[in-house]
């Protein structure tokens, strides 16, 4: 009976194994979608059209095949079905985590803000992630786009109380002076300006919001989204880039000073962002880098919907994941 058990598990070995080295092979192979081509039309127009195509939300995809699209259009269905209805008497949080740039680091961010901010605002099924590959294989999740982005937070506005309920937006992407950057490898690009964001907003009636904004300039949001009952959080200043935005990394910057730290531990927005400044800070003197300056604009009346949220703030903070941002630095 031994022998035989032994043997059983000898075979079974011997056809795993091979099964695990091919796996392993598999994932070592992988090439995440690069880019290669410049964008169709941005790249041949001046800044004022650029800032035009930019507030009207202009994009383009190329090269999809009806398949892909059908495909897509199925990932994008099951995520926006998933999505919970708000709860009577409760202040709910409705969090979507987007990377507009199919880079694996804005991949990565993504998926971990989303985590990070449906587990500290109590958003479990009521969180949406749109992004490219984190690097390892093709995304199974709907792609981070204008388009689907715009269909979330179509849906977020279908399911919340407006008077009640709050949606916390982080976005991850490279940035420019008009906006966030899309660029889904050599198949998708586009931007979304400010004003893009300020009228869809405005247009679905959410008001009481927390938008993060991790990219380039991202200070460029500040004054048009921010009012009285909101907190606007940016990675720069309007005319500042940002930093640690290689694809091979597993943070931003301000994702790994935001996310990854800051917003892991029970403390008050404030507290919130002064940490992320005081890390971002570090970080970019320890490199001898031009500051990026992140911003925060809290609204007057942010507190009351903020106090909801931190009182079920679970009061023991996580761990923070991936290699720190500020290890770029020490790259020969």
């Amino acid at each position: 009976m031994g022998r035989v058990a032994g043997s059983a598990k000898w075979l079974l070995g011997a056809l795993v194994a091979p099964l695990a080295t091919a796996s392993a092979l598999a994932q070592q192979s992988y090439r995440p979608p690069e880019h290669t081509q410049p964008p169709p039309f941005y790249s041949a127009v001046t800044a004022e059209q650029a800032a035009y195509l930019a507030d009207v939300g202009l994009s383009s995809e190329r090269d999809r095949s009806a398949k892909w699209q059908l495909a897509e259009h199925r990932r994008v269905d099951r995520a926006l079905a998933a999505l919970q209805p708000q709860r009577k008497g409760v202040v709910d949080a409705y969090v979507v985590a987007v990377a507009l740039d199919s880079d694996p680091v804005f991949g990565r961010e993504a998926r971990e803000a989303g985590k990070v901010l449906s587990r500290r605002y109590d958003a479990a099924g009521r969180t949406i992630v749109l992004a490219g590959s984190d690097g390892s294989a093709d995304s199974s999740l709907p792609r981070g786009a204008p388009d689907t982005l715009a269909m979330a937070l179509a849906r977020v506005a279908e399911l919340i109380d407006p008077k009640e309920d709050v949606l916390i937006l982080y976005t991850t992407s490279h940035g420019a002076p008009m906006g966030i950057v899309y660029n889904d490898a050599d198949s998708g690009f586009g931007m979304v300006s400010p004003q893009r964001l300020w009228s869809l907003l405005g247009a679905l009636g959410i008001e009481r919001r927390m938008i993060l904004v991790s990219a380039c300039y991202s200070g460029v949001f500040v004054p048009l989204l921010s009012n009285d009952d909101s907190v606007v959080m940016t990675a720069s200043s309007a005319d500042r880039t940002s930093f640690g935005c290689q694809a091979d990394s597993d943070w931003t910057f301000f994702g790994d000073a935001l996310i990854n730290h800051a917003l892991r531990k029970a403390q008050p927005i404030a507290a919130v962002a002064a940490e992320t400044e005081r890390l971002v800070g570090e970080w970019e003197g320890r490199g001898k880098l031009v500051p990026s300056q992140p911003q925060v604009a809290i609204g007057a009346n942010a507190g009351i919907w903020l106090a909801a949220l931190d009182r079920r703030t679970p009061p023991a903070p996580t761990a923070p994941v991936g290699k720190p941002a500020v290890s770029l630095l020490d790259r020969p």
